[in-house]
């Protein structure tokens, strides 16, 4: 019999998703739980299990298609002589398996079938994104020969594009890296969808909800631009991004101890404001496909090393398109960072249902008055942004004062590294 597969409710609160690409064709036999597609919702780039084992009878929905929730997307014919439905392993959609299983890339099943350009029934299918086997069908190229630079080296798209251009095939521009205007052209429209749109509405709602606040401090960070050159030299902080965002992260969460109201989030319907005691500390990316500000969570357990080791794995997921909604959602306080631009300073808005965000600007040497002498040293300007309806003008001029007091001096951060 056939099953058609609805396009779920990926946990997020959302409506529409992007189909992004297929993992599968029409013929295919594929087993259950494993990837048929790929879809880009508002915040992230989710691989969709199949719910059922059979042969893919039909593709209803064609790639680049917006399409809402509950829309049939993939029909596929089961075994009728079992009354049965099949066994599956419960999963939600860009969180995976439950708690027992292994990670993402594990769940994906090695199956029999051919890639372009293979042949006989024991070749087994290589590990790939759906993007990546779109286009190795697009390029002709085979996938068994191509070498994987994704997670637990899975081949991605880039990966077969390089390998098509190692051997003299012309490569296609791709939605991510379109074809410059022709100089004839005027204008460039690029539909609001996705990421870009997801932002922009969080973005209006924030700043007409909650009454913002900005204030700015100006700091001597000196000394903390010299211990992290000193704890780039350690073995343990070898590979990891230490840079001044780590230091003010972590200046962050422990200012938050003496002002907990800039951790906190207004109820509306309730009427309450709810005080978290635990930190999921959001980190804003840049990424190709807009802005998202991953979190991390229970921050304020982490040292030093384990906050750095958190910021830059999650960041390259981020930027990489595959942050789960997990890590998208249920952040308490951010933290952006102008400053890698070489701005100085800036006003950030809030994300929805958080009352702060620290924004970092760009850590230069300055003319500076030092020991009652002119001096050059290293000087940055914090701001932060708090809801007015949460946080008092004391209470955010406190934290803010704090947060450049332990920059100043990081010796009173030792015993929390």
């Amino acid at each position: 019999m056939a099953q058609e597969f609805r396009l779920p409710d990926l946990g997020e609160g959302l409506t529409e998703a992007e189909l992004v690409s297929w993992a599968v064709e029409v013929g295919q036999t594929i087993e259950l739980n494993q990837v048929i597609g790929e879809v880009e919702t508002a915040k992230a780039l989710v691989e969709l299990p199949s719910p059922y084992a059979g042969v893919v009878e039909e593709l209803l929905v064609p790639a680049g298609a917006t399409v809402p929730v509950g829309t049939p997307i993939i029909r596929i014919a089961t075994d009728a002589a079992s009354e049965e439905p099949p066994t599956r392993t419960p999963v939600l959609v860009g969180y995976g398996p439950e708690a027992a299983a292994e990670s993402k890339r594990a769940r994906r099943r090695l199956v029999t079938a051919p890639e372009t350009g293979t042949s006989g029934p024991d070749r087994r299918r290589p590990d790939a994104s759906p993007a990546a086997r779109v286009a190795a069908r697009e390029l002709g190229v085979d996938l068994a020969v191509v070498a994987g630079t994704g997670p637990s080296g899975a081949v991605t798209r880039s990966d077969v594009e390089s390998h098509a251009g190692s051997v003299g095939q012309a490569v296609p521009s791709t939605p991510d890296s379109p074809e410059p205007p022709e100089p004839s052209e005027r204008e460039t429209r690029t539909p609001i969808r996705s990421v870009r749109k997801q932002t922009a509405a969080a973005m209006v709602r924030s700043a007409f909800t909650a009454p913002h606040v900005t204030e700015f401090v100006t700091a001597d960070v000196t000394r903390s631009v010299e211990l992290l050159e000193r704890l780039r030299d350690l073995p343990a902080f070898e590979g990891l991004s230490l840079t001044p965002l780590s230091l003010v992260a972590k200046a962050m969460i422990v200012a938050l101890r003496e002002n907990p109201t800039l951790n906190a989030s207004w109820d509306e319907e309730n009427q309450e404001i709810v005080t978290k005691h635990y930190v999921n500390l959001g980190i804003a990316a840049a990424t190709p496909r807009g802005l998202v500000v991953p979190n991390i969570k229970e921050a304020q357990s982490l040292s030093l090393l384990e906050l750095c080791r958190a910021i830059t794995e999650l960041t390259a997921t981020a930027r990489s398109g595959r942050a789960e909604p997990a890590q998208l959602t249920g952040g308490t306080v951010s933290i952006t960072n102008v400053g890698v631009f070489g701005v100085d300073a800036g006003t950030p808005i809030l994300n929805p249902g958080e009352s702060a965000i620290l924004c970092l600007g760009s850590v230069t040497r300055r003319p500076w008055v030092h020991e009652d002498e002119l001096a050059v040293r290293w000087v940055t300007t914090l701001s932060v942004s708090f809801d007015h309806r949460v946080v008092d003008g004391e209470q955010g001029s406190r934290f803010l004062s704090s947060v450049a007091a332990m920059l100043h001096d990081p010796a009173s951060l030792l015993a929390h590294l």
